[in-house]
């Protein structure tokens, strides 16, 4: 695994619209971290590098939020169990589009075996480690 160190959050986009360039039309992205670290920033920069150009939010209410039916972006945050999960279809996408998934361990068996991990560490103000 290779690791950058983000001074910014400007920084952490940039990186993250980079990151997009390497992946697949089918790629599974674990995006790793504590409550606060920059996840949903990692999934903000690597959809605009994918070219999205509408507004990236947070899909915390509605579990995941679909651009141009190609791109998905998952917080499994408020799953309870991967039960809930398969009845709310979550597993449908996977190998449909580019699946940005945070709080993935909440649905583990669910994911595809070759999905990638981006690891970011940190919170609040400061620097980022971006474990990739």
């Amino acid at each position: 695994m290779s690791v950058y160190l983000s001074h910014s959050e400007a920084e952490t986009l940039a990186w993250a619209e980079e990151y997009a360039k390497t992946l697949a039309d089918e790629d599974t992205v674990l995006l790793e971290g504590n409550m606060g670290a920059g996840k949903t920033v990692l999934a903000k920069g690597i959809l605009k590098g994918l070219g999205v150009l509408e507004e990236v939010t947070s899909p915390t209410y509605a579990y995941v939020n679909a651009y141009g039916g190609r791109f998905f972006h998952f917080d499994c945050y408020r799953i309870a169990s991967e039960a809930q999960a398969l009845g709310l279809g979550l597993a449908d996408y996977f190998g449909r589009g580019i699946c940005l998934v945070e709080w993935s361990d909440r649905i583990l068996s669910l994911l595809p075996g070759n999905a990638k991990r981006v690891v970011i560490r940190g919170s609040g103000e400061g620097a980022r480690e971006i474990e990739f």
